[in-house]
Formats: structure tokens, sequence, C-alpha cells
């Protein structure tokens, strides 16, 4: 369950004129630490503006707390494949996208960059054996 979050550093600029042609966003998972019940996920959200006309980098932490199984899956999957479980990665995928996106479209504006969409839910699959 989520408990919180907070933001560390914003960044946004524009890096010339030209039209946006579209816009990459990527959440990188820098650090997760596991407290007993308590988990820290540090994270990186950026949005790169196609043809090199912009970019908005967000730092950050959310917080959430688990029962003490599923916290020490979090850890044992973090510390060894530096993964999250998939229930727990959509979970925590998904606040982010929607705190930085929704933060982000108040940044870009005075830069005059159009706001970062926030793209409907994140969810893992399975990749199919074939």
């Amino acid at each position: 369950m989520i408990t919180g979050g907070r933001i560390d550093k914003v960044e946004a600029s524009r890096k010339s004129d030209g039209p946006i042609s579209g816009l990459s966003i990527n959440i990188g998972l820098d650090n997760v630490t596991v407290k007993s019940t308590d988990i820290s996920v540090e994270y990186t959200y950026t949005v790169i503006y196609a043809e090199n006309v912009g970019e908005l980098k967000i730092s950050g932490a959310m917080f959430a707390k688990e029962d003490p199984s599923k916290a020490k899956e979090i850890e044992k999957s973090w510390k060894t494949d530096k993964k999250l479980p998939d229930d727990f990665a959509e979970l925590v995928l998904n606040t982010i996208n929607f705190t930085c996106g929704s933060n982000g479209t108040l940044v870009v504006r005075p830069v005059n960059l159009s706001p970062p969409m926030i793209p409907p839910k994140i969810e893992i699959s399975k990749a199919s054996s074939r």
C-alpha cells in the first residue's frame, strides 16, 4: 500500500524553438530500501521531447508499507535482480507516473513545452513462451 511520497528535484528545459513531434517517458528506479515493513523507492522520471526540443526530469521517492512476507520478497528481488515483483512494480510505476505527469504539467508550462501526457495504467505482463 502506498503511504506517501516526495519530489526532491525538478528540471525543465527548452533546447530549441522547433516543433514538438512527440515525447518519450522513462521511469527509472534508482534504489529500493526495505526496513521491516516500510519500503522506500527512489526514482527518476524523464520526459524527452522529440527532435531534442526539450526535457523534463523529476527525481523523488515514494513510500509504501507491506506485510512482512511481501516486504522480504520485494527486498530479495531488488537485491538479486534490481527488479520488483510484478504486482508491486505496477503499483509503484503507476503512482510515479501519475504524480510526475500531473506535477510535470505545471513545471513545463514556463518553458513552453507541452504537458507530459499521462498514459493509461501500466500493466506488467508475463512474456508468453512460444
